[in-house]
């Protein structure tokens, strides 16, 4: 009987606890929530757990449009991926697409001795960072061929016999494997190892000679084969393992310095401001080997400035301080830059028909000057009669000079005048003569003759001071090479530029 009971008691039990689960799960029966209180995206949870400004559905993920998963295009990173929800996509700032888009295609990048399975422009990336040319093979298509790709781009030394004695050539697996000469001669390949190691017993030894080399920032060793070596290094000419081993560049001298003008270290660096170059047109000389690191940046330029490699700036021709609004004769602009440690000069067009603007671009680590030459829109300066239409830089390039008026104009209560004054051909054709005639002026001055004799000026009297010679003579040289000019280098011209004539009426 106590069995029976027993019995009785689990089963009842056991039907208690299946129905208190069902129970349950009717309650807290799970939605669809595209944003959960923990801050989780698309997630299967009951409608208590989803956030207030969350969307709902009742059903699964998978089958909502706002949660269904597709393939998420990184434009800026060029990644991928797959199986990612439009909202999560979306609020990431990718593009999602229900299936594959075209720049999600993989295909193997090389990267120098090394190889990525990746997007062409997640490739692009990778290659600027590291400063490499990008080199992209889409036939490629899945990583173990990519990776195995990139094993015969690895690098080491070549030996093989050539006229009956071991030599030796720098190069790749793959090109070792195919032929180093004319004649198709193949070699023994020995990954990571200079032909100058004494192991290979070739005829390859160390030197004191440097080189540049092609596609690389810095000074490198170069064996008696010419083959080249490591980064040159003067404290390691004689060091054996120097000569044996590949070394990275991170593992040469000074590796966070761009060793500029070092002469014991040639590890030059392009992002750090240096580079590789002949020493003989540097002022100082290395200890060994003809070539070292030289400063990319520019030193006492033409205007006495320094300047970053990179940077450009304007410079005029006058050599004489004139006011704004005037130039010599035979003046024009000119825009440098500085490439590579030297100074380059870029010619604006002639007869000031472009000047040059220049901008510093202001950063939180350094400024930079940036020029360039654009065209000089002086022609219709001549024609405005307001100091506001005058210097509306949008559509020209003048300048208001406040008091006296061209062409007798007088209700114009100034003049509006190219900024920078245009050269012209004034000793041909009559375009020049029109440009400059439009300040020439005529001024009536009125006298009161007294009765016992003597003259008193009544009217028109200032146009009798040397001011206003000196004012309209000014203002003939802004229009061009008008008036009273000097030349680019300093000197005036034979004659004033200008008369001024009296005559009684």
């Amino acid at each position: 009987m106590n069995k029976k009971i027993f019995f009785g008691y689990l089963v009842f039990s056991l039907v208690l606890t299946l129905f208190g689960i069902s129970l349950a799960s009717a309650d807290e029966a799970n939605i669809c929530c595209e944003k959960t209180t923990s801050g989780l995206s698309c997630q299967n949870v009951p409608a208590s757990e989803c956030a207030a400004d969350s969307r709902q559905a009742p059903s699964s993920c998978n089958t909502v449009s706002f949660c269904k998963p597709g393939f998420c295009y990184d434009s800026q990173e060029g990644l991928c991926s797959e199986n990612t929800p439009q909202v999560t996509c979306n609020a990431n700032g990718g593009v999602w697409s229900a299936t594959q888009p075209p720049q999600c295609s993989l295909g193997c990048c090389v990267l120098g001795d090394q190889a990525a399975f990746v997007s062409l422009t997640r490739c692009k990336k990778l290659s600027s960072e590291l400063g490499l040319t990008t080199k992209y093979d889409s036939s490629i298509t899945n990583e173990v061929q990519c990776v195995l790709s990139a094993l015969g781009q690895e690098k080491g030394a070549c030996v093989y016999e050539f006229e009956f004695e071991n030599t030796c050539k720098m190069t790749t697996r793959a090109d070792c494997s195919i032929g180093v000469n004319s004649s198709g001669t193949k070699g023994q390949f020995y990954a990571g190892k200079l032909c100058s190691a004494e192991e290979l017993a070739t005829n390859c030894g160390p030197t004191e000679r440097t080189t540049c080399v092609p596609g690389k920032d810095g000074v490198y060793f170069v064996d008696s084969c010419g083959n080249p070596a490591n980064i040159y290094d003067a404290s390691k000419i004689r060091d054996k393992e120097y000569w044996s081993n590949i070394y990275d560049v991170s593992e040469s001298c000074n590796p966070n310095s761009n060793n500029a003008l070092s002469g014991g270290c040639g590890n030059c660096n392009y992002l750090l401001g240096s580079f590789c170059r002949d020493a003989s047109k540097l002022d100082k000389e290395p200890q060994y080997g003809d070539y070292m690191c030289s400063d990319l940046n520019c030193k006492n330029t033409v205007n006495g400035n320094d300047y970053k490699h990179g940077e450009s700036w304007c410079v005029s021709s006058d050599k004489t301080e004139l006011d704004q609004g005037d130039n010599s004769v035979g003046s024009r602009y000119y825009r440098h830059l500085c490439i590579n440690g030297e100074e380059v000069v870029e010619q604006c067009a002639d007869y000031r028909q472009e000047e040059c603007i220049s901008q510093i671009i202001e950063t939180e680590e350094v400024d930079f000057s940036q020029a360039a030459c654009r065209v000089n829109r002086w022609r219709d300066c001549t024609a405005q009669t307001n100091q506001q239409s005058c210097e509306n830089s949008d559509k020209r390039d003048c300048l208001w000079k406040p008091g006296l008026s061209l062409n007798g104009n007088e209700t114009a209560k100034g003049s509006c005048v190219p900024k920078n004054s245009p050269g012209l051909q004034f000793w041909e054709g009559q375009d020049a003569q029109d440009v400059c005639n439009q300040a020439s002026a005529q001024c009536v001055v009125v006298f009161e003759k007294g009765l016992i004799g003597g003259e008193k000026c009544k009217k028109g009297c200032e146009c009798l001071t040397e001011d206003w010679n000196r004012q309209r003579a000014a203002l003939c040289s802004a229009l061009g090479d008008c008036g009273p000019k000097t030349n680019w280098i300093g000197d005036s011209g034979a004659s004033s530029g200008y008369n001024v004539t009296r005559e009684r009426i």
